[in-house]
């Protein structure tokens, strides 16, 4: 197991309460030994005008799976904290309003001061909608 504080999904879910998280309904569901999963909604706050999944509601779900499994993989969550350093994503196939999507994230590198994440994100009939790559740093508190 990679996890260093071992996650419940009251707490992966707890974690995003009046953020960007709450507000685009992410919704942790699982995780295991080394992945999380989570699902977000297809609907007016992450659509584009043609009413398909908006690129960016993919990255905001990449950029919340990875950061999220970085801290659970923290030696001492007191005195360190995850930023994102960089993310890419490739957007391959649409997913529609009223779908839901499910993320799930597993580490690439999981190392003292960096770890790298992918994140596929599937839609309700399992075609992958985007695959992407985050970079978090491990820093110490302020």
């Amino acid at each position: 197991m990679i996890w260093k504080n071992t996650p419940t999904l009251e707490l992966l879910n707890a974690s995003g309460q009046n953020t960007l998280v709450d507000h685009l309904d992410i919704n942790f569901t699982d995780f295991g030994d080394d992945y999380m999963v989570a699902t977000m909604p297809v609907d007016k706050r992450t659509v584009q005008p043609v009413r398909l999944l908006h690129g960016g509601a993919s990255v905001a779900l990449a950029e919340t799976m990875g950061s999220v499994a970085s801290v659970f993989c923290l030696d001492n969550p007191t005195t360190h904290s995850v930023v994102g350093v960089e993310i890419n994503a490739n957007h391959l196939n649409s997913a529609k309003e009223g779908d839901l999507v499910t993320a799930t994230v597993r580490p690439i590198k999981v190392g003292r001061t960096m770890h790298v994440w992918e994140i596929k994100i599937n839609r309700g009939d399992g075609k992958l909608v985007c695959v992407s790559r985050i970079t978090i740093a491990v820093v110490e508190r302020r």
